[in-house]
């Protein structure tokens, strides 16, 4: 079994979360198996090895999770995008709109250099609108986005063509459905 039928198989579709109508893909079962945790942080960071990131802002809270492996193995400093209220220092906030409804993120002001190469990272891309949001906080803080890594892409919503043109950047993902 490749890696992508070893995740895939390891997801959890949970339906109507969280709310009617949404399929939501949950990592967890992936995350109690310790050599396919490793693979897929070794295939993310395989991919961008040579691409001179500098830095990785992964979004809460799933995001975290790998986003911290992912920046420890390509030992650059990772950064904490936090839903609104979250961070304790002086911040910037971002506002958009998800699938089923709105949310803010947030990201410390002194969090990025002005010309730091960021990857962004997240666990799923759906309608691409919190990597927008996470886009658009390191580009306020003078960042560059690199690129976007996920676990999944929900390739039947438009979220990889979303960041292909406001990023110009072609989005990773190890899974898609």
């Amino acid at each position: 079994m490749n890696l992508e039928e070893t995740i895939k198989s390891l997801l959890r579709t949970v339906p109507n979360f969280p709310k009617e109508g949404v399929m939501f893909k949950d990592i967890t079962p992936l995350l109690s198996n310790p050599g396919a945790v490793k693979k897929t942080v070794e295939a993310i960071t395989a991919h961008f090895s040579d691409k001179n990131i500098q830095a990785l802002a992964a979004v809460e809270a799933r995001g975290f999770i790998f986003g911290s492996l992912i920046a420890q193995e390509l030992n650059i400093p990772f950064i904490p995008v936090r839903k609104a209220g979250k961070l304790p220092y002086k911040k910037f906030i971002e506002t958009y709109s998800l699938e089923y409804g709105d949310a803010s993120i947030e990201m410390h002001e002194d969090a990025i250099e002005k010309g730091t190469r960021v990857l962004l990272h997240d666990d799923l891309l759906a309608t691409g609108g919190t990597a927008t949001a996470a886009g658009h906080l390191v580009q306020r803080l003078g960042g560059v986005v690199a690129g976007y890594s996920f676990i999944i892409n929900l390739s039947f919503l438009p979220g990889e063509k979303l960041l292909r043109e406001k990023f110009n950047t072609e989005p990773h993902y190890v899974v898609k459905f």
